[in-house]
């Protein structure tokens, strides 16, 4: 017995010629069964086509009419409904407050960064002049592919108690080296010789951090004098101080996350284990060099007279140690060199894609004036929703359910998201709605976009029945809490207002490990908001005995460690970002996550060995 499978094509056209007897006699058989089966699919295909026209006819609810050119991906965006972003005349008041303490905030961030970028004449001098080096910014641009240069807490090392370190040393961010996202590390040695601080380190983990999560390959542009000795006990021996930097180097190589390091300068003492650990390092020529010692410390111990290319030069390093892979005899050509290695990463090179998405409805120069000064001077978070995401359009997930917290799902620039918004305080049936629409993203593998603005309790606890509320409160908060740190997908965390204590850690705070974390200018960063009525709530207490002189100087404390610059000093976040530039800085971060996707992740049981 026979069997014959017809995928696609007649019996007689395919297999006559192989067995003729048996296909003469069900020839005219077959023949009519495929004349029936085309005319079924023809049919079938008209009245498709026909269906499809005529659901393209009927207009959709809150659609904006467009040609017929347009992609289908786009239509699907377009079937969001739309978020109306006016804003009432009854607001004026609001937004009029807001908006100046906008423009303060915006001053004053302005100022600092002004700041923290200014060195001094003879420090640039002694360095491109004496030393015969680059300044790091000019290094970036030679190593990029244009002046796209994502720089991340800028404010870092500013006013610490140590003083003033500008940049905090280095400077750390994301660019493009041959069409790929890399994350860029490069010491400043205009910054006190380049020597590393607490906050050095810290900026330096940081970014190392960021480039684990994203799967950044990473460039390491090193000129450093090492360790700051008086400060050594701040730098030198804990799990999160200078040493993790080599950990994460060894631990990002068994990641296969790809890193090169170019010694562009003095690497001395610690700072010379970062090009040694690397996967591949390129030296220049009588510029760079690398020893735990210096000539001078050798003379100290030893009393042998040695040079800087004799103890840990160029030419020993490439041919005698072979710490160095590649040797370069100019700057310039070191950066080339860079751009060369990054071709060969096998990271999955990003495919351009040209992904059309609308502008939002309401101008983002709007935001300003919806940059909350305070919890009593906030709007409904749709309003700065609807200028940030494409169209204005966003389809909200459980509307009518703990409406305290905004949750749903939108695009930027063409990229799906989740979006967890704060609309007020964090009760109960809003933790739980939370909890459901992270764990949903989690599942179906959406980044989540965090709009943080928690508002501080404006009542103590005074019954048995806000006890049992605030209980509940906490129990569903927790919940929320866990969800978030467990699930795997991209968080983007945005601090539009207050970020103040257990709220902040349920809506993704720098304590959960976002992807990345920004401040707008007029943001507050605090266990409490000093401006809330919680000193009524201290002076109602029998137990408290501050008098009123004291108590208003921790109102000032407070009041000045609870801003977003002093918040990105000390690297609580990746930077203060301008309301109006939100839009565009949330894409780059989306772009940039997105690279790993196109990456196969494995993990191998050790990192490159260089010897």
């Amino acid at each position: 017995m026979w069997i014959f499978i017809l995928p696609k094509k007649p019996f007689f056209n395919v297999n006559i010629h192989l067995f003729p007897r048996l296909a003469r006699a069900h020839i005219y058989t077959l023949m009519s069964q495929w004349q029936k089966k085309t005319s079924v699919q023809k049919n079938s295909q008209v009245l498709g086509a026909t269906q499809f026209r005529r659901l393209a006819d009927l207009p959709e609810d809150n659609a904006v009419p467009t040609s017929a050119s347009k992609s289908r991906k786009s239509k699907d965006k377009w079937s969001f409904p739309v978020l109306d972003g006016r804003i009432h005349q009854g607001h004026n008041d609001t937004t009029e407050a807001n908006l100046r303490n906008s423009e303060a905030c915006i001053q004053r961030y302005l100022e600092l960064l002004g700041k923290v970028c200014q060195r001094k004449e003879k420090d640039i001098l002694r360095h491109i002049r004496d030393n015969h080096k680059l300044l790091a910014r000019d290094r970036l641009r030679l190593v990029l592919d244009d002046d796209s240069f994502f720089e991340l807490s800028p404010l870092a090392g500013y006013d610490l108690s140590y003083g003033t370190i500008s940049n905090a040393g280095c400077l750390t961010g994301i660019g493009k080296i041959s069409g790929v996202w890399c994350m860029l590390i490069a010491n400043d040695a205009t910054v006190k010789g380049g020597t590393l601080y607490p906050i050095t380190v810290k900026k330096h983990l940081r970014a190392q951090n960021i480039a684990i999560l994203n799967r950044l390959p990473t460039v390491y542009l090193m000129d450093s004098g090492g360790a700051f000795l008086p400060l050594q006990a701040e730098i030198f021996p804990d799990h999160c101080h200078g040493g993790r930097i080599f950990y994460n180097v060894a631990l990002m190589s068994s990641m296969k996350i790809p890193q090169v390091a170019v010694v562009c300068g003095s690497c001395i003492a610690g700072a010379a284990y970062v090009p040694s650990i690397a996967d591949e390092t390129i030296i220049i020529d009588k510029i760079g060099s690398m020893f735990l010692a210096g000539p001078p410390l050798v003379k100290a111990a030893t009393g042998e007279d040695i040079s800087v290319e004799e103890l840990g030069g160029a030419t020993l390093h490439s041919r005698v140690s072979g710490g160095i892979d590649y040797i370069t005899s100019t700057e310039e050509e070191a950066y080339e060199q860079v751009r060369s290695i990054v071709m060969t990463f096998n990271c999955g090179k990003q495919i351009t894609e040209s992904v059309e998405y609308d502008d939002p409805l309401y101008s983002p120069e709007e935001l300003n004036a919806l940059a909350p000064q305070n919890h009593e001077c906030s709007l409904d978070v749709k309003l700065i929703m609807s200028r940030l995401i494409d169209g204005s359009r966003f389809q909200e997930f459980k509307a009518e359910y703990g409406t305290t917290l905004v949750t749903g799902f939108a695009h930027v620039k063409g990229y799906l998201i989740g979006l967890v918004a704060n609309n007020g305080e964090l009760t109960y049936q809003a933790s739980l709605k939370g909890s459901n629409f992270v764990t949903l993203c989690s599942h179906q593998n959406i980044p989540i976009l965090f709009l943080l603005n928690s508002v501080p309790r404006t009542s103590p606890c005074t019954s048995l029945a806000q006890a049992e509320d605030l209980g509940r409160r906490i129990k569903a908060q927790a919940c929320m809490m866990a969800t978030i740190a467990c699930a795997e997908v991209p968080k983007i965390t945005l601090v539009i207002g207050g970020c103040f204590g257990n709220d902040s850690y349920a809506m993704c705070g720098r304590s959960f490990d976002p992807n990345f974390l920004f401040l707008w200018p007029n943001a507050r960063v605090a266990l409490v908001d000093c401006r809330s009525p919680f000193v009524d709530f201290l002076e109602g207490d029998e137990n408290f005995t501050m008098d009123k002189s004291t108590l208003k100087n921790l109102e000032k404390k407070l009041e000045n460690e609870s801003t977003a610059f002093y918040s990105s000093a000390r690297l609580w976040d990746d930077g203060v970002i301008l309301p109006q530039n939100s839009r565009e800085v949330i894409a780059k971060c989306l772009e940039i996550i997105k690279q790993k996707d196109h990456q196969t992740l494995t993990f191998q049981q050790q990192p490159i060995l260089r010897m």
